[in-house]
């Protein structure tokens, strides 16, 4: 990460996920005043919306979350909001990953969170895409965070907070780089939900699972995540 200038208020979009949780740890611990965000697209993994109220307490932080829920049937093909369309399992790649993509949906999550944040006052918009990301979401590249910094900037000029900006701390780091930080800043991992099947335990076996757990062995720091079924491969 570069050199960190904390902003003094911060509307951190929060999925109740390790990533987003990471993001408002490190910034709670650098004195942010934090807002957090959640969103509500109808997606099959609402359980994580329940992560994100047990982290907003934990953090002593205000906590909305926006009913965007009728997207839901607009935003169709995408294994995360369409039931016909199957969460794939195994590494998180381009090719086993592209039924997980919601069009636009960061575009849409950061639009309310700047509107947001200007509405409050706020100095910075924050998200918690990663180095991981870039092969599968194009609305988690660089290219795109940067494109839409500016349009956020020009679109609300003579309202934006001065010095605003958008956040995305970990967009050059990977999964296992964002376990070790979220260790240093006391995340509650347990506390926490990445499964894109939204089931009673992280299934284990999903995309996002798989990651999840490459990330904890490659951090060598302990996961207390329960799984359906262990990294071992055996069922619980």
């Amino acid at each position: 990460m570069t050199e960190h200038v904390p902003p003094q208020h911060a509307v951190v979009i929060a999925s109740g996920g390790l990533d987003s949780t990471t993001v408002a740890y490190w910034l709670a611990e650098s004195g942010s005043r934090l807002t957090l965000l959640s969103f509500d697209y109808g997606q099959r993994h609402r359980k994580e919306l329940d992560f994100a109220v047990l982290i907003a307490d934990r953090l002593g932080a205000r906590h909305d979350i926006v009913d965007l829920s009728g997207l839901g049937s607009l935003l169709s093909g995408s294994a995360l909001t369409d039931p016909a369309v199957e969460v794939p399992d195994g590494h998180y790649t381009a090719e086993s990953m592209r039924s997980t993509v919601v069009p636009n949906r960061n575009a849409i999550m950061l639009s309310i969170a700047v509107g947001a944040a200007v509405a409050a006052g706020a100095d910075a918009v924050a998200f918690g895409a990663h180095a991981g990301d870039h092969a599968v979401y194009p609305d988690c590249r660089t290219e795109f965070f940067d494109a839409f910094g500016e349009v956020a900037r020009v679109g609300n000029e003579g309202f934006i907070a001065e010095g605003f900006r958008l956040l995305a701390p970990f967009i050059d780091q990977t999964k296992a780089d964002i376990v070790r930080v979220a260790d240093q800043v006391g995340v509650p991992f347990a506390d926490t939900w990445s499964c894109y099947r939204g089931g009673e335990l992280h299934c284990g076996t999903c995309g996002t699972c798989t990651e999840r757990i490459e990330a904890f062995v490659l951090a060598e720091v302990e996961d207390p995540t329960e799984y359906a079924v262990s990294p071992t491969g055996a069922a619980r």
